[in-house]
């Protein structure tokens, strides 16, 4: 196995033990903790700690840290986070619901940024394109990280009332710490030294990046993830699971979503490179639109048991192209600012999440569903625009330090 390879799995493996913990929790807390919307509350104030933390933190912590110590650190708000749900009050969900949403951006970006470096690095090494080696990577890790959503719902469903074990993300911390290579050490090899930038440079990257045309069309796509993962994880299994079949078959409804994610994932890492990722994208827009129209179309009962999971399966199906073609992309497209890019899906993710949260309690689900409908119509529009920028300027170059400034600069003022 190259080393390459092997970092890949040592941060999904370690995401996996961390999720496991944490996604069983995450689908029930709608449905576990609904007396006076405490649930609800967590999620949307994890998420809205996510999103100011978005703004500011990950280009910084992963600058000090690098994306290991990053990631590290960021792990612990999720192990405070399991262990407050074992004493679970307002005094105990919502300050760890806070500390988890101010990790989980810089989590997630350290991660994005060392699966792109990681990726370039081997490519270039292999005399491959960058686009289908990041691809592939992160099929890889979203087929080993959606199966956390499989045992952790296994876990929560077959004993209904008790949650996962907080000691996997202690195992998932332990794991990290001790067999990942740090990202530094990756850079240099393909990039060499370079002198950190001031730290108020560093600070403020991430809405510098926003002078890039691509990045202001491209927002639409996070914030419609966002927006369609809190209707899964809130109304889904509140609504239409909770309502007709009872909280008990929740977890088995995600565990559904998760099997096909995880398989779709891998699946979709894999013919990319044949496929290309427009065609990807169409199949993600074409099975949420239909899974839509027939939810509003749709009178569930506890006698079509079969159909909610078809519903869950197929989002799943769907949800798989945006987790792993909208990292690929933010990634390739702007692989000279990859902390500030990913800090900025990030940020428009979590502002999905806390919308969708947000309106959770005042609008009736149908409402949610025409939002959805709307939002990924514009999201559609948008990345056909990028397509069609990207599609007209030259190829250009993705190792680190060999991009044509002026030519980035050129395509940004056509748009």
């Amino acid at each position: 196995m190259d080393r390459s390879l092997r970092n890949v799995l040592v941060v999904s493996f370690g995401f996996l033990l961390l999720f496991t913990a944490y996604g069983g929790l995450q689908n029930l807390q709608s449905s576990l903790y609904s007396e006076e919307g405490l649930g609800v509350t967590a999620l949307s104030t994890l998420y809205g700690g996510m999103l100011l933390s978005s703004m500011f933190l990950p280009p910084l912590l992963i600058e000090r840290l690098g994306c290991k110590g990053t990631i590290i650190l960021s792990m612990c708000g999720y192990v405070a986070f399991s262990v407050g749900n074992f004493f679970a009050s307002w005094y105990t969900l919502i300050p760890t619901s806070i500390l988890l949403g101010l990790g989980a951006a810089p989590l997630w970006s350290a991660q994005s940024t060392y699966l792109t470096i990681v990726g370039n690095t081997h490519a270039k090494k292999a005399g491959k394109r960058s686009k289908d080696v990041v691809n592939q990577y992160f099929g890889i890790f979203f087929l080993v990280f959606q199966s956390s959503g499989v045992w952790g719902n296994l876990i929560s469903s077959l004993v209904f009332g008790q949650t996962p074990s907080q000691g996997s993300g202690v195992l998932a911390v332990l794991m990290i710490a001790a067999f990942l290579k740090p990202i530094q050490d990756v850079q240099r090899e393909s990039e060499g030294e370079k002198k950190s930038p001031p730290f108020w440079s560093t600070l403020l990257s991430t809405f510098k990046l926003y002078r890039d045309k691509r990045l202001c069309l491209l927002i639409l796509l996070p914030l419609y993830s966002g927006l369609q993962q809190g209707f899964l994880s809130s109304e889904y299994t509140r609504a239409y699971v909770t309502c007709a079949l009872g909280i008990q078959f929740v977890g088995y409804v995600m565990i559904c979503f998760s099997a096909t994610n995880a398989l779709c994932s891998v699946l979709y890492g894999k013919v990319s490179q044949y496929t290309g990722r427009v065609v990807l994208y169409v199949l993600g827009a074409v099975t949420h639109l239909s899974c839509m129209i027939a939810l509003l179309l749709w009178k569930p009962g506890a006698d079509q048991l079969a159909v909610f999971f078809v519903f869950s399966g197929l989002w799943g199906v769907a949800d798989a192209v945006w987790q792993t073609q909208n990292n690929a992309l933010y990634g390739v497209l702007f692989e000279k600012s990859k902390e500030a890019a990913f800090a900025n899906y990030r940020l428009w993710e979590a502002l999905g999440f806390v919308v969708a949260f947000g309106y959770s309690t005042f609008l009736c689900v149908r409402v949610k569903l025409y939002i959805l409908l709307g939002i990924l119509s514009l999201t559609v529009v948008a990345y056909g625009l990028v397509e069609c920028v990207e599609s007209k300027n030259p190829i250009r170059p993705h190792t680190p330090g060999q991009a044509n400034q002026a030519e980035d600069e050129e395509i940004q003022t056509k748009m």
